[in-house]
């Protein structure tokens, strides 16, 4: 694996030891802590929801608010520091409302804050501590699992073999404890929102919970907006739980201890440079003459962005971007006379003269254009290059807003602020989708994804740009006698293949396909007669054109997994699934809690519920964009919908039994028959009506449904439970998606409705769920 022996053991021994110490200190180990040290540690965290005062609709709205804000804290810090759940987010998630969900079923024990405050210390210190080794663990988990993964992980091991194996092992030996510290951190939020909701038992209180959970969506969105760092997510956070148990004043120590500690280890993580240039230039021995002058992190809406300044001690030489800990792209300086008077740092390699560098190549065969349209500007590499080879006007596009204005900042050539620049912050597809513009040249430039674009779905935010749908988008911009040019890593052959493909389908030929270093492919009559005109261009063309890539299957906007060679659920997303279900199944042994007793109608509503929403939210997506903000306002939208069949139900209760079922199972089979394609009107105002009334509509069926059900359940918090439990299984069963396609999960979702009315029937009969007074301690009181 590329390391001394002691340098992974060490550190992994640290993560092993540490994992096992909290869950012995929270009464979680066959073998327990000393009755002394517990009734210590249950002294300082362990109360009754009624010690903390009146339950007044203010506190509960105080309660929810927090809960969902942690909620989003965890998935977001933990795809971003931990980089496997960067490319599947909804594990985390699922993780998230499998521990909410064991708090509502033991709602009627004693809360212990412990639960939330050690484990979530605990995954601080795996993540921050100043230890070189520990760090470069856990950000190499991804690599290790990525490598036996079917499913495309930038930066993964190449190991072959039982080495492949044996790093997948460790790597699975370090994520799962994880996600189980994730777990055991929202068990307090589910009993304090479920036991809450069922005391106060009405509509209004579940109203209240769910419009405080906008709340915490949108606080959480607004830091995200002003690329806040963990340390600020982390502090609100602290404020929040403090005024959640402000009234238990033994509390407020241990409270603002753990935060104390938890910002001093997030602080600590900045002083030493985790960058090592011989690893990320280790093939090119003039970059270890190099410096660092800078390291520095940022906080994007999407990611963690790390900014590494090299220096030769007397000039700034080259900057690097770095998401989540991975190389994503420098900022390169290409104009002649700085690379005739920097030989060897230009990154060009012995076969590739500069005018035929990648950022320069598409402008061999569009020369001067007047137009220019960059897909994933960046940080202005490509807008650099159309401004050097006489553009008259760049329209630069590029989704994440700090990347773009870290150009603006340290781009040498200064692109950003150029008048022929118009700097556009929004998803590549959606830019596409509604711009009315043409143009001469349309670039796409190595715009690869190293993240999902939300918590509920495994689609990448530029897997959308890359299906026959978004390459033929691209088509439709261009100008009569205009060129496209599209390239991207070859670290996959598949790559080429499926792009070739694609375009096939598209153009009815097979277009040529290049590799200089990244598959290139150039597409248009102009740049076949500039080829023709061009001896020294034809000569470049011919010496690196590949007649052998291999196949993979096409991306459409229903199957857009352009990471995933073939159909089918990934190896690596099976395996996780197995292993949290696993977890699951030990967690709930350990508390004796029996499926025999599940509440079955509240299960599969559940299920039903996460599978529509994953599929609602991932089409909202291709409607308006897969960012971060299209994102929050869906759930946003999602849930006001949930507040308005809440109003409905409590003024007309006869509209909540069959009406709601049939116009459910009516608004379902729309959804899946209308194309998506039928919702893309050039009008913002006409795509969100419509959007609004065909794929949103189901939700609002469902929580007629729900609520009724609820409402009949007498507000029980193990109804509560059992429909998180069923979310876990909606948010597993989304992986089928990877197979048939996202418009299948309505079928899913309709067979589980289907199954929630068949067991609707003696809502108040139903067995409940209950630990056993053989419980563990950790379920005790």
């Amino acid at each position: 694996m590329g390391q001394p022996i002691l340098s992974i053991a060490l550190p992994l021994l640290f993560v092993w030891g540490s994992l096992l110490v909290t869950f012995w200190l929270l009464d979680l180990l066959p073998i327990r802590p000393p009755a002394g040290l517990s009734k210590r540690i249950d002294g300082i965290s362990t109360f009754e929801l009624v010690d903390l005062g009146a339950l007044t609709t203010g506190r509960l709205l105080l309660i929810s608010a927090v809960s969902l804000f942690f909620e989003l804290m965890l998935i977001r810090w933990l795809s971003s520091e931990i980089r496997i759940f960067a490319y599947f987010k909804n594990i985390v998630l699922v993780a998230c409302f499998f521990g909410f969900g064991l708090g509502c079923f033991l709602s009627r024990k004693k809360i212990r804050l412990a639960y939330v405050l050690l484990p979530l210390l605990v995954l601080v210190l795996f993540t921050s501590l100043p230890w070189y080794d520990l760090h470069r663990l856990m950000l190499k988990l991804s690599d290790y699992i990525g490598a036996f993964a079917d499913v495309h992980v930038f930066g993964r091991f190449y190991g072959q073999g039982l080495r492949k194996y044996a790093g997948a092992m460790l790597g699975f030996s370090v994520v799962i404890p994880c996600l189980a510290l994730a777990t055991l951190t929202m068990i307090p939020m589910g009993q304090l929102v479920s036991r809450f909701l069922e005391i106060r038992a009405g509509i209004s209180a579940y109203s209240a919970n769910v419009a405080a959970s906008i709340v915490g969506i949108w606080l959480f969105t607004g830091l995200s907006f002003l690329a806040t760092p963990p340390i600020v997510w982390f502090a609100v956070f602290a404020l929040g739980m403090l005024a959640v148990v402000w009234n238990l004043p033994r509390f407020r120590v241990p409270v603002i201890l753990t935060f104390v500690l938890i910002g001093v280890a997030l602080w600590s993580g900045g002083l030493i440079s985790y960058f090592r240039a011989n690893e990320l230039y280790g093939a090119a021995p003039k970059m270890l003459s190099l410096q660092v002058a800078e390291e520095k992190t940022y906080w994007s809406p999407y990611q963690k962005l790390t900014l590494v300044t090299l220096t030769d001690g007397k000039e700034t030489i080259r900057t690097i971007l770095q998401t989540n800990g991975s190389w994503y792209q420098d900022i390169l300086d290409l104009r002649p006379d700085w690379v005739s008077a920097h030989p060897g740092y230009d990154g060009l390699g012995d076969q590739v003269p500069l005018p035929y560098h990648r950022y320069n190549f598409p402008y061999r065969f569009k020369p001067t254009p007047a137009d220019v349209l960059i897909l994933g500007a960046g940080m202005g590499n490509d807008v650099a290059a159309a401004i050097r080879n006489g553009a008259g006007r760049v329209v630069a596009v590029e989704i994440d807003p700090l990347i773009q204005q870290l150009g603006y900042e340290r781009n040498p050539e200064k692109v950003y602020s150029d008048p022929r620049v118009v700097r556009v912050v929004n998803d590549a597809r959606a830019y596409l989708q509604t711009t009315h513009e043409k143009f001469d040249l349309v670039v796409s430039s190595i715009l690869d994804s190293h993240i999902t674009q939300s918590s509920f779905t495994n689609i990448r935010t530029d897997n959308y740009v890359y299906t026959r749908e978004g390459i033929e988008a691209m088509f439709r911009v261009l100008k009569s006698d205009g060129v496209l040019s599209v390239s991207f890593s070859d670290e996959r052959p598949w790559f080429g293949g499926r792009m070739r493909d694609t375009l096939a389908a598209i153009l009815g030929k097979t277009p040529r396909v290049l590799n200089n270093g990244y598959f290139f492919f150039i597409i248009g009559d102009a740049a076949e007669r500039q080829i023709a005109a061009d001896p020294e261009l034809a000569a470049y063309v011919a010496k690196f054109k590949i007649d052998k890539v291999q196949d993979a299957a096409l991306t459409t906007d229903d199957w857009p997994y352009f990471y995933q060679r073939n159909r089918g659920v990934p190896m690596i997303v099976a395996v996780l699934s197995v292993l949290l279900i696993a977890l699951c199944w030990l967690v709930l042994r350990g508390n004796q809690l029996r499926l025999t007793s599940m509440r079955w109608h509240f299960f599969f509503l559940g299920a039903g519920f996460m599978l529509m929403e994953v599929q609602i939210i991932s089409k909202l997506a291709l409607v308006f964009g897969t960012t971060w903000l299209v994102n929050s306002i869906a759930i946003s939208a999602l849930l006001g919908l949930i507040l308005l069949a809440n109003a409905v139900a409590s003024r007309a209760p006869a509209l909540t039994g069959t009406f709601a079922y049939a116009g459910l199972f009516v608004a379902l089979a729309v959804c899946y028959l209308v194309p998506m394609k039928a919702l893309l009107f050039g009008s913002f105002w006409m795509r969100a009506l419509a959007s609004t009334l065909l794929l949103c509509s189901p939700v609002f069926f469902a929580g007629l449904i729900f609520i009724s059900s609820f409402a009949a359940s007498k507000f029980s918090a193990e109804a509560f439970g059992s429909n998180l439990f069923g979310s876990v299984v909606g948010g597993l069963l989304e992986a089928l998606s990877f197979w048939t396609g996202i418009r299948s999960l309505l079928i899913v979702a309709g067979i589980c409705y289907a199954l929630s009315l068949m067991t609707r029937k003696g809502l108040e009969a139903e067995p409940v769920m209950k630990a056993s007074a053989a419980a563990p301690a950790a379920a005790a009181d």
